[in-house]
């Protein structure tokens, strides 16, 4: 019998194989180039207010002194780094100043970067800044804020990047305050193609989130990302429905949830941030969700919140496109805004 035919055919399958391996290779790696490039581009604003007015200090100034020094304090308090941060770095800049008898201008640019590239690596430690990875079934991620920061928006992207991962996902809709709320996050659970778990508004969130995660054990879910109220008729109401949903987690699973993240708004800078103590009266915060980054010139907010509250920034938020949640890296912040 005559196998040249059928041997023939079998190479010409393997070339189209080997032309499709290269074909996704280069696309991977064009995809991997944009997303360094993304960073950049999505925290101009920041670069651009922060950076540039450093640089026009610089080239204005003569000399380094106490002037320069108060003039940077200001710029670092504009870009929302806040006080107590601004000020450990401008008296870090001070003793380096002294110690290295720097006397040249530009200099300092390259001391201030150093600073807080310094201080965010101390802060943040190898692994504290990631999310948990999910090793049991089913991995529970709490979402906690006030409305209007992006927190369903959030919950859609994280959503979408665990199925991109192969993982299997459920939402539960447990703001059954706003029935926005509940249609918001139903149209994000079809664009990620993930479950959801939801009841008409007014119903009792612990009891949605209860059959919500019931469900999400007997159909062996990975992981379950829980929705919140933000707004209640009063402070106090909302804080103990958290309590209640935290409570009504911990029967169900005694381990979760296995994070708790408090979702901030950056356009609204240091103030947000006083939402963090508002939310840890009800639920122990285990990382910060920073969502639309790229729509503030005052993302210096993200040197500012660990050292200042104790807190990581886990995630970013910079973009409306369904792939616009990344993981916060501290050098490459520091360069996106550096370099």
């Amino acid at each position: 019998m005559d196998y040249t035919p059928y041997i023939g055919i079998a190479l010409f399958l393997l070339l189209i194989l080997v032309f499709f391996i290269i074909f996704r290779a280069k696309k991977k790696k064009k995809s991997e180039s944009a997303d360094t490039k993304a960073l950049p581009e999505k925290l101009s604003k920041t670069k651009n207010s922060f950076l540039n007015q450093i640089s026009q200090l610089l080239q204005i100034s003569s000399k380094v002194d106490e002037k320069l020094i108060e003039e940077l304090e200001d710029i670092l308090l504009q870009a929302d780094i806040g006080v107590k941060t601004t000020g450990d770095i401008i008296t870090s800049l001070r003793e380096r100043i002294k110690e290295k008898k720097i006397t040249e201008v530009e200099a300092i640019r390259s001391e201030l970067r150093f600073i807080i590239e310094d201080l965010m690596s101390s802060d943040y430690s190898e692994n504290e800044n990631h999310l948990v990875e999910p090793t049991s079934k089913p991995h529970v991620i709490l979402f906690v804020g006030v409305n209007g920061v992006g927190k369903t928006t959030t919950i859609g992207k994280l959503a979408y990047r665990y199925k991109q991962q192969g993982r299997s996902v459920m939402m539960i809709a447990g703001d059954t305050f706003r029935a926005a709320a509940i249609e918001q996050l139903t149209i994000w659970s079809e664009r990620a193609g993930v479950e959801i778990v939801k009841q008409k508004q007014g119903s009792d969130a612990a009891a949605v989130i209860y059959d919500g995660l019931t469900a999400a054990i007997h159909r062996k879910i990975d992981v379950v990302l829980i929705d919140t109220a933000g707004r209640q008729h009063t402070k106090v109401n909302l804080m103990n429905e958290l309590r209640k949903v935290v409570r009504t987690i911990k029967k169900v699973i005694p381990e979760a949830p296995h994070e708790s993240l408090l979702v901030v708004d950056a356009t609204t800078g240091q103030n947000a941030l006083a939402q963090a103590d508002l939310f840890n009266e009800a639920v122990t915060i285990s990382g910060i969700v920073l969502s639309k980054l790229d729509g503030t010139a005052k993302g210096g907010i993200v040197i500012g919140i660990k050292h200042q509250y104790n807190l990581p920034v886990k995630l970013i938020g910079v973009g409306e496109k369904i792939s616009d949640l990344k993981d916060f890296q501290v050098k490459e912040f520091i360069s996106a805004l550096f370099d």
